[in-house]
């Protein structure tokens, strides 16, 4: 009896385990992503101006970056390999801001982004959005 039972508790286990390691959401809902490239890209640049414009002296300022470090790779992570996205004009550029922020917040965690740099995000940001609206 006590065979049988051990034996119905590692199938009841793997078969649970199969399902959730194998569900299709499981990715997006723990990510933060929807998997729609452009509403991804939205929300991350909304996200990220945010996180950028904070005063210095925010009391969130630090989460915000650390939240903004997250966002920035978790967005590589999921679309870098993505082959009907890394030609689009919009990602080329994206990526581009995104690399340039957080080599900024790698190299001088402590230092706030310089209004150059912050400018030229801006600048990057617009870009991708137009792009976006062309590309849908």
């Amino acid at each position: 009896m006590r065979k049988i039972l051990s034996g119905l508790f590692a199938l009841v286990l793997v078969f649970s385990i199969g399902l959730t390691g194998c569900s299709a959401d499981t990715a997006s809902s723990t990510d933060g992503l929807t998997g729609n490239y452009r509403q991804d890209t939205l929300a991350l640049i909304s996200d990220l101006r945010a996180a950028i414009n904070l005063p210095s002296d925010a009391p969130d300022k630090v989460a915000a970056e650390a939240e903004a470090k997250r966002m920035i790779n978790t967005f590589a992570s999921r679309y870098r390999r993505d082959s009907s996205v890394d030609t689009l004009s919009s990602f080329t550029t994206v990526r581009t801001a995104l690399n340039a922020l957080a080599g900024h917040y790698s190299s001088y965690p402590n230092r706030p982004i310089p209004q150059k740099l912050k400018t030229r995000l801006e600048q990057e940001f617009k870009q991708a959005e137009a792009a976006l609206r062309r590309e849908s």
